[in-house]
């Protein structure tokens, strides 16, 4: 079983990291990443449905990643992406140390629910000593603290006809000629409930940085690095993807990457 999820790791960050370094670079030939209809474009959609749907089976929902020591912590972590979101909104709260700072939970819940950045601190906290995997072809082990997700979704009472988190975003990661585009990201329940799925406000022992995604950070272990949003504010659960963004459940996979991105 070691050498099946190794070897699922090695295909997800290799196919990935060249798939999307080809398709970034203009190469004409991955212009079919875009082009919702392409056949070939579906096809790939398809094989990460049955990719997703047998990880699950082999590997368990409640798998842990593994976790590593504090020896192995080697530097520090690197940013990417996105590293200083320029919203008014986001900016003002950076202007006040994020006191302001509020999480909503907020859809298919009992009741819609906020948190400062205080209450968070103050719930029972989880450290993590994991590897962040990147699909442009590096890794990084970095130690996480925040809250499991799992008990903060409860307070809201999650309704039961509800099957994904739609996690939104300070992060205007692209501007275009009809505005600004945020970043989100989606995962199923059993990614959001699993016991090292964290929104991390902690890194390496100090406060998170702006640049890895300060004042909070979702976690999802097992998972490429694009499935953990940075600049969290909004958690929203829903029965259906299709109302966000293009419909894909996230800013890459709207731009052709895997939904699921599990390792």
């Amino acid at each position: 079983m070691s050498n099946l999820i190794l070897n699922r790791r090695r295909l997800l960050v290799g196919s990935a990291a060249l798939g999307s370094s080809l398709a970034l670079s203009g190469c004409d030939q991955f212009d079919f990443l875009g082009q919702r209809g392409n056949p070939a474009r579906q096809a790939l959609e398809q094989a990460n449905v049955l990719t997703y749907k047998a990880q699950r089976a082999l590997i368990g929902e409640q798998t842990l990643a593994r976790e590593y020591s504090a020896s192995e912590i080697r530097q520090g972590m690197k940013p990417n992406g996105s590293t200083e979101p320029t919203t008014p909104e986001y900016m003002f709260l950076r202007q006040g140390n994020f006191a302001n700072y509020k999480l909503t939970i907020k859809g298919m819940v009992e009741r819609e629910v906020s948190f400062t950045l205080d209450q968070l601190r103050n719930m029972p906290a989880r450290s993590q000593i994991t590897r962040h995997d990147c699909v442009e072809g590096w890794s990084c082990i970095a130690k996480w603290t925040g809250t499991a997700l799992g008990p903060v979704l409860d307070m809201a009472g999650v309704k039961p006809e509800a099957r994904y988190c739609v996690y939104h975003c300070f992060d205007n990661i692209q501007k275009t000629l009809s505005g600004e585009i945020f970043y989100y990201e989606s995962s199923d329940l059993v990614d959001a409930y699993h016991p090292q799925t964290i929104l991390a406000y902690g890194l390496n022992d100090q406060v998170l940085p702006v640049s890895n995604g300060a004042p909070v950070r979702l976690r999802i272990e097992r998972a490429l690095g694009y499935k953990q949003p940075k600049y969290l504010h909004t958690i929203e659960l829903v029965d259906d993807l299709t109302p966000f963004g293009m419909g894909k459940g996230g800013y890459w996979p709207d731009n052709g990457y895997d939904w699921y991105g599990g390792i």
